[in-house]
């Protein structure tokens, strides 16, 4: 049979993907009579010329047409319209158009590395090194013996962290992150009742870690200097905080606090559980000092190598007291989990050349300066940011909930995307504002949005003094 000519027409202003809309076209063309069975299609390449689209396209929309059954290749001979498969969807009704903000948006929201500044010579190099180790024939619940020791050496260089007893002693157990972490300590270790107080604003991803075990969440208030140690209720069972650069108002914990949390926990019987997820990023002093190593009796230490690298190696460690390590060593053993070892076996390959260290001084640099330029540009037109010389984001305040909503929507309407404080609340908002990211986008991009966010700002930001 001839080949089909085929009913085709793509939105390149939707934000719906080009294959997605190619596939629902020709499924729905085969519903409804259009493509008959048997007849042939276009090859990937031949339909793409046509469209104006990207063989990559093409290929998609075949392939998932293909596993559901609508069309099958044939050998030599090309692909062909099967049949229409039994309780096949039939066309939607087209929905008036709207107005959509653009489809490449500008992510300048916090919580993203700049992953662009990874060697891809050395990333190439790390995972086929990896790929070289024989394959685990049982789980290594605590992590990979390597990982583990690269962990201890990266905390002792970078933070100042010396694990003490060696790694024997089940300090140190690889996690999938500080949150996945989070979600072990909150089943292994608190009770469902327990009350565990959290920052606020904080980081929600802890709260709903929390309360997914049962845990009861309790706030407690934060200031320039981060969790305010007075503000934490009497009876919780544990305290969550961020001491080194708070998420997401970007303050950092006083030494006077640290010792006044210490102190208050260990009289009171908390566990408080560090987030260390970015504490590598410091550009005025040197990282400062960890609470596990204030207080290793009664903190838990989290990082991660999703600000520092790239999520897509889900790793992240655990340093723990040995009663609290035990508990999640015996929990992880009671429901079979561990955390995956292809990450953890890339971050050795990484450590092992020489790698991770380079490329923490190189982000450093990088971060240190698009910080400044952030900080310097919105400071020359009147715009006062907040958060320390450290981290991916800086945060700049608002009137109310209004004018937070309002710049969101205008700013998403410009192709660029931050993140509002309101969000960041368990309880009722009480702080407004926006937390701007300079990690995920390139800098000819932070370029381009900085005019427009002061032209954005404006008069919505909360008056000086």
């Amino acid at each position: 049979m001839a080949e089909a000519a085929l009913p085709v027409t793509l939105d390149r202003a939707s934000a719906e993907p080009l294959a997605v809309q190619l596939a629902d076209a020709l499924r729905t063309a085969a519903a409804d009579g259009r493509l008959r069975l048997g007849d042939r299609l276009p090859s990937t390449r031949a339909l793409a010329e046509r469209l104006g689209v990207s063989r990559t396209v093409t290929a998609a929309a075949y392939e998932q047409l293909h596993a559901e059954g609508w069309i099958a290749g044939r050998h030599g001979s090309g692909t062909y319209v099967t049949t229409t498969p039994p309780g096949a969807l039939k066309s939607k009704p087209r929905k008036a158009p709207v107005s959509r903000a653009p489809v490449d948006v500008v992510d300048l929201a916090p919580g993203a590395p700049w992953a662009e500044g990874l060697d891809r010579a050395a990333w190439r190099r790390a995972w086929r090194a990896a790929a070289d180790a024989l394959p685990l024939f049982r789980p290594q619940r605590g992590g990979l013996p390597e990982y583990r020791a690269v962990v201890a050496e990266h905390l002792l260089r970078h933070r100042g962290l010396a694990v003490r007893g060696g790694l024997s002693d089940e300090q140190v157990l690889a996690t999938g992150g500080t949150t996945a972490a989070l979600v072990e300590l909150a089943a292994a270790v608190f009770k469902p009742g327990d009350a565990v107080a959290v920052e606020e604003p904080g980081y929600q991803r802890a709260v709903w870690a929390l309360r997914s075990a049962g845990v009861k969440v309790v706030q407690a208030p934060v200031d320039e200097e981060g969790l305010l140690v007075e503000g934490v209720p009497a009876g919780v069972r544990g305290v969550y905080c961020s001491p080194a650069h708070q998420y997401p108002m970007g303050g950092r914990m006083s030494a006077a606090r640290r010792v006044a949390l210490v102190e208050r926990a260990r009289a009171e019987g908390w566990l408080v559980v560090e987030d260390d997820y970015d504490g590598e990023l410091r550009f005025d002093v040197a990282p400062l000092p960890l609470l596990a190593a204030l207080a290793p009796d009664v903190v838990v230490h989290l990082g991660t190598t999703s600000k520092i690298l790239t999520p897509t190696l889900g790793a992240g460690w655990m340093v723990a007291p040995e009663r609290i390590a035990a508990d999640v060593l015996a929990h992880r053993d009671r429901t079979g989990t561990s955390p995956s070892a292809a990450g953890q076996r890339v971050l050795v390959e990484l450590a092992r050349h020489g790698d991770l260290g380079r490329h923490l001084r190189k982000l450093r640099r990088e971060l240190s300066e698009r910080r400044a330029l952030v900080a310097s540009t919105l400071a020359a037109a009147g715009v006062a940011v907040l958060g320390d010389d450290a981290g991916a984001h800086v945060v700049v305040l608002l009137e109310d909930a209004a004018a937070e909503r309002e710049l969101l929507a205008s700013a998403e309407a410009r192709g660029f995307r931050l993140d509002g404080l309101a969000r960041h609340h368990a309880g009722r908002p009480k702080v407004f504002g926006v937390a701007i990211g300079y990690g995920a986008c390139s800098r000819a991009e932070l370029d381009r949005a900085l005019p427009v966010l002061v032209e954005l700002l404006g008069s919505r930001v909360t008056p000086s003094g």
